[in-house]
């Protein structure tokens, strides 16, 4: 990423991390390592820099809904839209 990452961003990729975390501990296996090569796919799209994860419960539904906000709010505060918007297809599994 060429744009300086602000706090709000920072703050809604580390939430991302954390999403697709908490979803490669609750899923079998096949989904677990679909959603591992997403988190290192997103930290790819940023260069490797990258914020902690945190603990973050909820059902498979609620951490696809909140890694759809963080996407979207990644992509308002200037992410890389295209290749933000694959990375939440692919969690999505469309």
């Amino acid at each position: 990423m060429t744009l300086p990452m602000t706090f709000a961003y920072v703050e809604a990729y580390a939430a991302a991390r954390s999403c697709l975390g908490a979803l490669a501990d609750i899923s079998d296996f096949d989904d677990s390592c679909r959603y591992e090569r997403l988190l290192i796919d997103l930290d790819h799209i940023h260069g490797g820099d990258f914020p902690a994860t945190y603990p973050m419960p909820g059902t498979r539904p609620k951490l696809l809904a909140h890694l759809e906000d963080e996407v979207d709010q990644m992509i308002e505060l200037g992410g890389d839209g295209l290749c933000l918007e694959l990375l939440l297809a692919s969690a999505l599994g469309w």
